[in-house]
């Protein structure tokens, strides 16, 4: 596994062995970046963005965001093994500064760390209706900024509604794998 593009741009990160974790594909990571740079979707673009990665494993989604311009990102996983992976992956590639690893529980991350994230990403493993309760966590929370979006990758298998508070503005589908694209519906008066 490589980062796509940006200033580590060809480096490779570090996956746990086994099957603990599922990371991203560079394929998929490539596309999804791709509408986040090319796109309207992030106010701004990824210069400056402030990410927080749920399910995250590797950190494949947030360390892609760093390295391609974003001022810091807060990596959130239980598994202890896989967070020390992570913590290696920042440190190889030098990031240790602009990055917060967090070993919690993704549907209860508690309340943010920083300021409200402009981005997050959210990796849940497959068929257990995680994503859901994880966004409402970040919402509980205070963790994302008003204008906030949200990259939730799914199971092309596993149904999947924004739940209240979010709005969906892209779908894509990339073989079993399924990209949702949401907003953070603030209240209007």
């Amino acid at each position: 596994m490589r980062i796509v593009a940006g200033r580590h741009r060809g480096r490779r990160i570090e996956a746990p062995p086994g099957r603990a974790v599922r990371p991203t594909s560079d394929r998929v990571r490539e596309s999804v970046f791709n509408i986040l740079v090319h796109g309207d979707l992030v106010p701004g673009g990824l210069d400056g963005a402030r990410v927080v990665d749920l399910f995250a494993g590797t950190g494949a989604m947030g360390l892609e965001a760093l390295s391609r311009g974003a001022a810091h990102a807060v990596f959130v996983e239980r598994d202890p093994g896989v967070a020390r992976v992570l913590q290696r992956n920042l440190a190889a590639l030098k990031e240790d500064a602009r990055a917060t690893v967090l070993a919690r529980d993704a549907t209860r991350p508690g309340g943010r760390v920083g300021l409200p994230a402009t981005l997050a990403f959210l990796d849940p493993p497959y068929g257990k209706g995680l994503a859901g309760p994880a966004l409402e966590a970040l919402l509980a929370g205070a963790w994302l900024a008003d204008d906030a979006l949200a990259v939730v990758e799914l199971s092309a298998r596993d149904g999947f509604d924004p739940p209240a508070g979010f709005a969906e503005v892209d779908r894509r589908r990339y073989g079993t794998t399924v990209v949702v694209m949401l907003r953070r519906a603030t209240a209007t008066l």
